[in-house]
């Protein structure tokens, strides 16, 4: 399907409990009497982060759908830990202090996650991490605990095969030099982010599987930031010049980033090739002008929409029959390409 020049791709590949409402992974666990208001604690990890941005205002947009349907009063603190942990934990400590029925936690280090289990277990609240994936065996240590999310392998596959569909369809879209080999740059978000690692192994070995002949010139952390990723951008066109043919980046953020950097060098627009991931505004509008190849977007209102379901279920709204089977919940993923 296209559609202002974007062209929509539905992935395609299997992901263990996919999220289409919650409905096909949930189990009846009994329901409890409504309670007339529920309190919520949203935590983010940094909320000037553009994709958790988006996420926040899908959240917010189901809790006042829940309200108008159910006539349940929901009110979500929402708090910015601004790339701090120990921030993060001290929110959460006042939160359950005030008697917050649920936690949906963006943990800034998916290390101290289990630091916000000991506290949330001892205040019998539920915890629903998202976006950042708690360690599998933290997150198995209660039974209301749970993770929304996208599975980070199939997002990489997706990207990958945004480049190799390209190559396929036409090889000097990418190896403009026609030098027989595909020069990149990659540009990583978090070293610690379990995603950040996975997008980029799973990207470069699905262009590789394609038949592209790659060939890497170098490659740095810009921690998801437009700014890092401009600067490092920057740099590499001083060093490689016309040698870059594409940037894969881990995210849509980071591929503005080195649009920015491309724009300041005079490259025209399409000469390189840029792939990012998350569909943000900023992404989506970069590709419909042709100056981003492809991007893949989460359906953030189911994304949203599990978060919230979960944290209402467990924050004793009469609806337990919503819970996932599965601590963890994946949401559905799309390509989108500039056609």
């Amino acid at each position: 399907m296209k559609r202002n020049g974007v062209c929509l791709l539905t992935a395609g590949l299997a992901i263990s409990a996919l999220l289409v409402g919650l409905g096909g992974c949930s189990k009846n666990t009994g329901n409890m009497d409504q309670k007339k208001e529920i309190r919520i604690g949203v935590f983010l990890y940094k909320g000037d982060d553009a994709f958790i941005s988006m996420l926040q205002e899908s959240i917010q947009e189901e809790a006042r759908k829940y309200e108008q349907e159910t006539g349940v009063e929901v009110t979500l603190n929402i708090l910015d830990a601004k790339g701090s942990q120990n921030t993060q934990c001290s929110q959460v400590e006042r939160q359950l202090a005030l008697g917050c029925d649920a936690l949906c936690v963006n943990i800034v280090d998916r290390f101290a996650a289990s630091v916000v289990i000991d506290k949330a277990m001892a205040a019998n609240t539920p915890v629903i991490f998202f976006n950042r994936d708690a360690v599998e065996e933290d997150l198995k240590r209660w039974e209301k605990l749970y993770y929304v999310g996208v599975d980070a392998k199939e997002t990489a596959v997706l990207q990958g095969q945004i480049l190799v569909d390209a190559y396929q369809k036409n090889p000097f879209s990418l190896d403009r030099n026609e030098d027989g080999r595909v020069s990149y740059v990659l540009l990583e978000g978090e070293t610690s982010h379990q995603d950040s690692l996975i997008r980029t192994e799973w990207s470069i070995q699905t262009v590789k599987d394609g038949g592209v002949p790659l060939q890497k010139l170098t490659g740095g952390i810009a921690n998801w930031e437009r700014s890092q990723a401009s600067a490092l951008m920057e740099q590499w066109i001083e060093t490689y010049g016309e040698q870059i043919e594409v940037v894969i980046c881990n995210n849509d953020e980071m591929a503005l980033g080195a649009l920015d950097a491309i724009e300041r060098a005079g490259i025209l627009d399409g000469a390189v090739k840029l792939v990012g991931i998350d569909g943000t505004p900023g992404g989506v509008e970069a590709l419909k002008n042709g100056k981003l190849l492809g991007t893949v977007e989460a359906d953030r209102r189911k994304y949203a929409s599990a978060i919230f379901e979960i944290a209402s279920a467990l924050s004793g709204s009469g609806e337990k029959e919503k819970l996932p089977e599965s601590p963890y919940c994946w949401c559905p993923q799309r390509v989108l390409v500039h056609e």
